[in-house]
């Protein structure tokens, strides 16, 4: 990998070196390294579309890394994952996509990834997502998830745009059965003319099911987002989201919850805010040394954490 390549997998997955335990990177369309332990075994699919993750029953505190890397220009890439937990697992998976380009061409990358999560088993899925390179040029990021928990099991989904990214059509769908929770905190930064759109759908269909979504984002100049939510409650339930929006210059910002309760004893709830940085706080920052600029700078920063 040339330095570029490196310091955006840094910054998507936290490596600075070869990581531990296992993992598949993948550079411009190809695999780069990949990496099994006794555990985990990440197989190839026949057709080359993607990687398919077996998780053994009873792994507990081990993790999986599986980065990608556009920096080739002109190149979309796609690929399709699916991850099968085995039963009383405790898992981190850190994935996310870099796109970087020289020229004015587009780059891009679709992630559509599928997870089937075993009983009683806890996964900690971290994506995230960053463009870098010429300003006349477009990056576009697509991401599907789709999550499927047993009884008793459990995901939390951290998903950060850091920014540079021109598009990006955010999908989320998931079925929780008999007594899961799923945990989701989305964190997207747009700039100029940069669109996000984010699309949430929650199926619960198993008694004491739970689902807790936060979304927090950013929107600067003249960049746009849109995001949209529907908790289907189909049983004896509780789901929540939860949308702040900051909006800065001529950027805009609009949320469209659904909130479908199909059962008398469903709990939902939305509650959605969207505004500018307040003054006092800008105000605050300066008197401890900060100018204008660093102050609305770390007001976004610890409203994005």
């Amino acid at each position: 990998m040339n330095e570029i390549e490196k310091d955006l997998i840094s910054k998507i997955s936290d490596l600075h070196d070869v990581p531990q335990g296992a993992y598949n990177i993948r550079l411009n369309g190809k695999l780069h390294s990949r990496n099994n332990t006794a555990n985990i075994e990440i197989v190839s699919k026949p057709d080359g579309s993607g990687i398919n993750i077996y998780v053994k029953d009873n792994t507990k505190n081990e993790s999986l890394h599986i980065p990608v890397i556009v920096s080739a220009n002109d190149l979309h890439d796609v690929v399709t994952n699916d991850f099968f937990i085995g039963e009383n697992c405790d898992v981190l998976i850190v994935a996310g996509c870099g796109v970087h380009n020289s020229d004015s061409t587009t780059n891009g990358h679709d992630g559509i990834h599928t997870f089937y999560v075993g009983q009683n088993s806890k996964v900690v899925y971290i994506e995230k997502h960053l463009g870098v390179g010429n300003k006349k040029s477009s990056r576009i990021l697509n991401p599907t998830t789709v999550v499927n928990l047993s009884k008793n099991s459990s995901l939390n989904m951290q998903t950060i745009q850091l920014g540079g990214v021109s598009s990006a059509n955010r999908t989320t769908k998931a079925t929780l059965d008999q007594n899961s929770i799923l945990e989701i905190k989305e964190s997207i930064l747009t700039t100029d003319n940069e669109t996000a759109s984010t699309q949430f759908e929650v199926d619960l269909v198993g008694k004491n099911s739970k689902v807790n979504l936060v979304s927090r984002s950013v929107a600067k100049n003249k960049s746009s987002q849109h995001f949209v939510s529907k908790i289907n409650g189909k049983t004896e339930c509780f789901g929540h989201v939860e949308c702040d929006a900051i909006i800065m210059d001529k950027a805009t910002v609009s949320s469209t919850p659904a909130l479908n309760s199909l059962d008398s004893n469903a709990t939902l709830s939305h509650e959605a805010m969207i505004g500018k940085i307040a003054n006092e706080q800008v105000v605050k920052l300066q008197t401890l040394g900060l100018n204008e600029e660093q102050a609305v700078e770390k007001i976004i920063k610890g409203f994005l954490k």
